[in-house]
């Protein structure tokens, strides 16, 4: 592979977009993850989602904050362990997948990864838009649309670098703005039934642990983008917690603000509620928004165009794109976020909400997928260069044992599919509560790790670790918090 041991890129510009990250190139610390972790879950959009808890399902305060909570640590869960093993290949997550399902088997989950990013980008642009329309009434919601796109193009075509730069800023800007705009929103004075509005039901609650659990593996197909450029001598179980504790703490502040200040709010655009919540301090709350919202949004654009570049990379392996051709794909999703953006703007919360989960309900499956191989079969060895290069790598061009095991998981996942286009009647028996990402992983997980064993076992005499061992391994990253008897346990190899 021709850059595996280049020479590191000064540039501010990012050079290396889909291929290895060489060594010498490689800059920052874990420190760094627990700021991005925070930086890009502390988002406007997460504000919105957090408020559906009271204005969509109709939960009293305690109730959304608690699944709000709950779906939080949840979810981290299936994240983190994506952007853990970065240090160690380098590569983008979406080109380690390949050792899944094979150099094009890997294609539909790039596919869907760029249909994810490029609705987060659509839905940002909608934030923005009405943002910049509240600020200034006389300019309408699709100019302003127009003007985000361009604002955040500018910040994606720069790279990585600025745009991580802007990520400590925007996390401190947004972070001390709501703790501001909550305060004074409380001093405002809140509405009589603000602590007693809405009641409890098991589905709505569920319904939000579903939407809270399902922000963080969102950003699995790129949670290793930052994590593949830190030193490859950084420990995985520290990129782990790194990742893990920046990325929850960073939703939960918006989520839970949204939950909170959603019965103050007089409509549903809940950005602009605060804003009008907070008094003479609203407008520069929704600055800080608005500058949030562009911030979050380059980084969204980045990752949409990160992953259609891929698709050019899974099919001709070889190909390193340029800046131009960056700036290129980059204007082709450009044209397409602007429209879906002028499409969502009407109905924003239920259609965005809708997309999103029959999304994530494709992705799902690929994360169990990648998960099991890495840590229970391969045990995290992995060849970046065979990565990048399947004509001499020991990876199929489709492998049908993680292609099967991926189709039948999205499958069972249908009945427990829940929106305005479809609800299956599993999902309608428990108050119209999406369960698909419950059901997803316990279903693909156990059946590719027992398919994929078998053939390892059968056809190639791969050595698998026993069910002691698998404990251990599993055990790995939570040595700090257990007592000497289990670390014992699970320092048996």
């Amino acid at each position: 592979m021709t850059h595996r041991h280049g020479a590191a890129q000064p540039d501010a510009v990012a050079h290396h977009t889909v291929d290895e990250v060489p060594e010498p190139a490689r800059h920052g610390c874990t420190r760094d993850l627990f700021t991005l972790g925070f930086g890009t879950h502390i988002a406007p959009l997460a504000l919105v989602t957090g408020a559906m808890a009271v204005q969509v399902f109709h939960q009293p305060l305690w109730s959304g904050v608690l699944a709000v909570l709950v779906g939080q640590l949840l979810g981290g869960v299936f994240m983190a362990p994506h952007r853990a093993p970065g240090p160690q290949f380098g590569l983008p997550q979406l080109i380690r997948s390949r050792a899944r399902s094979g150099s094009l088997g890997a294609l539909p989950g790039v596919v869907l990864a760029a249909a994810l990013y490029v609705t987060f980008f659509a839905a940002h642009l909608v934030l923005a838009g009405k943002s910049l329309h509240v600020l200034t009434p006389g300019l309408p919601v699709g100019a302003g649309i127009l003007l985000g796109a361009a604002g955040s193009a500018l910040l994606c075509l720069i790279g990585h670098r600025l745009i991580h730069a802007l990520n400590k800023v925007a996390a401190v800007v947004l972070g001390l703005g709501l703790v501001a705009g909550l305060a004074l929103a409380v001093t405002h004075g809140l509405p009589g039934d603000f602590f007693t509005r809405g009641g409890f039901t098991f589905a709505g609650w569920l319904a939000i642990v579903s939407l809270s659990a399902l922000w963080q593996p969102a950003l699995a197909p790129y949670a290793a983008d930052r994590s593949r450029a830190l030193p490859g001598t950084v420990r995985t179980t520290t990129t782990f917690w790194a990742t893990y504790g920046g990325a929850c703490l960073g939703s939960l502040l918006p989520f839970l603000a949204g939950a909170a200040v959603a019965p103050a709010c007089p409509g549903p655009d809940t950005g602009a509620g605060i804003g009008g919540a907070a008094g003479s301090f609203g407008p520069v709350l929704l600055v800080l928004f608005l500058f949030s919202v562009l911030h979050h949004n380059a980084l969204n654009l980045y990752r949409a165009v990160q992953a259609t570049l891929t698709i050019g990379q899974t099919l001709r392996t070889h190909w390193r794109p340029r800046p131009r051709v960056r700036g290129a794909v980059s204007a082709l999703v450009l044209a397409c976020g602007p429209a879906l953006a002028l499409g969502l703007a009407g109905d924003f919360v239920t259609r965005f909400a809708d997309l999103v989960l029959v999304l994530l309900a494709a992705l799902v499956p690929w994360a169990a997928i990648n998960l099991v191989d890495f840590s229970l079969l391969r045990h995290g060895s992995q060849d970046p260069d065979e990565l990048c290069d399947p004509d001499d790598a020991p990876y199929r061009r489709f492998d049908p044992v993680a292609l099967g095991s991926y189709v039948l998981g999205i499958a069972v996942q249908i009945p427990f599919l829940a929106g305005d286009l479809y609800t299956g009647p599993p999902a309608a028996h428990f108050g119209g509560a999406d369960l698909s990402w419950l059901v997803g992983p316990a279903v693909t997980a156990p059946l590719y790790f027992l398919w994929a064993r078998s053939r390892l076992r059968r056809c190639e005499g791969g050595a698998v670790l026993g069910m002691r061992e698998q404990a251990a391994r599993i055990l790995d990253p939570l040595r700090p918090l257990y007592p000497e008897d289990v670390r014992g346990f699970a320092d048996t190899r």
